[in-house]
């Protein structure tokens, strides 16, 4: 059995079975990604992949649990190179992150920069996704850091932790009937059709509890996983826009009216999660403190000893977060 037959199964399974694909990203040949995976196939004694002709058509449950057993085994090689570069090259290595799109616009550019600005030779990639893709890629070990408000607690092998808190905005066309009210009012939103998140993205539960509680149903008419899409269609004059505040841009946005909606909806906490047993470099310990200023080293290896979610959970209770 050889490290790189373990490479070639974890990677075909990851690359929806296409051998073709999978070469290409590897920078090697199809037939020879096929042959070591036959070679491995004997060596083991059963298939990994079932197969019609030359073409390989799904997992088989034996290569479920191969392919899973492979992916701790290269997570594993990948965090003996890591502690390696740690102590060859402290400010040396690669960061990827998967996050949201609004993550990814709005919340992270200044941290990212002033990351890159310190660490020019850490190769940062970004993936994007939705929630659940995101805790997936920090899951199996794709990524090193996940970073979103919904979906990481669907994975219990992530570490999490609590960044910051933020809430949502109310931005309709300028003369809009919403801007000569008093007070913004839940009712009175339900009366509009609504452009907002894709449900699972960007805190969008929140707004559905709210509306929920007070037993309206909220006529959304159109969704989006990006908030600048949201606007584009606010724009249009296809309804009111429900985003996060920290999307607006008092610049680029200034032809909208920003509506504070804070008093409607329950807030929601921007969290960063990794895989258990990720070694975590210098560097890595420095871009989530820059990210999140209270989540320190000492506070994040605390968090790492914790037996459960409870315990995580129980040591950032009394602390309050920043607020976006």
């Amino acid at each position: 059995m050889k490290l790189q037959q373990l490479r070639y199964i974890w990677e075909v399974a990851h690359h929806d079975l296409n051998v073709s694909a999978t070469a290409q990203s590897l920078y090697t040949s199809q037939p020879g990604i096929s042959k070591q995976i036959r070679l491995l196939e004997d060596e083991l004694g059963v298939e990994v992949f079932a197969r019609s002709g030359k073409h390989l058509t799904r997992v088989t449950p034996a290569g479920e649990r191969i392919i899973a057993a492979a992916g701790e085994v290269l997570r594993k090689c990948e965090s003996i190179k890591q502690i390696a570069q740690e102590f060859s090259n402290e400010k040396k290595g690669s960061l990827s992150i998967a996050t949201t799109h609004t993550q990814a616009r709005y919340a992270l550019p200044t941290v990212i920069s002033s990351f890159m600005s310190r660490y020019p030779e850490v190769a940062l990639h970004m993936h994007q996704g939705t929630p659940t893709q995101i805790a997936e890629m920090a899951a199996d070990g794709t990524v090193d850091f996940a970073i979103a408000t919904e979906g990481l607690e669907l994975f219990g092998d992530l570490v999490m932790m609590p960044c910051y808190r933020w809430n949502r905005c109310v931005i309709v066309p300028k003369d809009h009937p919403l801007t000569k009210l008093k007070k913004l009012t839940l009712e009175a939103l339900a009366e509009q059709p609504i452009v907002t998140y894709v449900f699972g993205f960007t805190g969008r539960s929140k707004l559905d509890e709210a509306f929920s509680r007070k037993n309206l149903e909220p006529k959304v008419i159109f969704t989006a996983a990006d908030a600048d899409v949201i606007k584009t269609y606010v724009r249009l004059g296809l309804g009111v826009g429900i985003v996060a505040r920290m999307s607006v841009d008092e610049e680029q946005d200034k032809d909208l009216v920003v509506l504070d909606a804070s008093d409607l909806f329950e807030s929601s906490i921007t969290k960063i999660g990794f895989r258990r047993g990720t070694f975590l470099r210098g560097f890595m310990y420095d871009f989530i403190q820059q990210f999140a200023p209270h989540l320190t080293r000492d506070a994040i290896e605390r968090v790492i000893h914790c037996q459960n979610k409870a315990e995580q959970e129980e040591l950032f209770k009394d602390i309050a977060l920043p607020v976006h």
